[in-house]
């Protein structure tokens, strides 16, 4: 059986491109058909699926296909193949959630900060809020010693006016793939 990521003897790996920014304009979305989502939604749950069974789950030969799943990876649509970890499992048993409020609001500050935190490894979201914070971060350590570390740096780092943390008991519900909206009618 063929993977999807070997096509016609050649190792095809997507590239690792950094997140962007979305913006209103119109993109690659607007021009996806349904069987572009059904493709998506078909990868999202499994990436490392033959491409024959996927031709076959969305009605095209494989050519066709890959072409369609080459066409989604260039416009950026599919930014890249990963593997999911179990935290837990290799360790990092705490999950923290990170208010952040800043007095400085500036474009400058928003890129040093941004930089800075973005390096650190234990942060694996990090979000500019409206509302009552500025920035929320998703932080994932060993336990309370590892946290405490990272609180400490992170303090250090940067002058911030108020930091929250709140500390996950359980996780109900977590999942990567997202909701592909369903064609619009013309």
């Amino acid at each position: 059986m063929m993977s999807l990521w070997k096509h016609r003897s050649k190792n095809i790996l997507l590239q690792n491109r950094p997140s962007v920014a979305i913006d209103s304009t119109p993109g690659p979305e607007k021009r996806m058909d349904r069987i572009d989502r059904k493709i998506l939604a078909l990868l999202q749950e499994n990436a490392d699926i033959a491409l024959a069974e996927l031709s076959d789950k969305v009605g095209l030969s494989q050519t066709p296909c890959w072409k369609r799943i080459q066409k989604l990876q260039q416009s950026g649509v599919i930014m890249r193949k990963v593997a999911l970890v179990s935290p837990e499992k290799i360790g990092l048993g705490l999950t923290v959630f990170v208010s952040i409020e800043t007095a400085d609001h500036s474009g400058p500050w928003l890129e040093q900060f941004a930089a800075g935190v973005s390096a650190m490894p234990e942060v694996m979201e990090l979000y500019r809020m409206a509302g009552d914070v500025d920035y929320m971060l998703r932080v994932v350590v060993e336990d309370m010693a590892a946290y405490d570390a990272f609180y400490k740096r992170l303090i250090k780092a940067f002058p911030l006016k108020n930091v929250t943390s709140r500390f996950a008991m359980e996780r109900v519900k977590s999942t990567t793939a997202y909701q592909i909206p369903a064609e619009k009618a013309a």
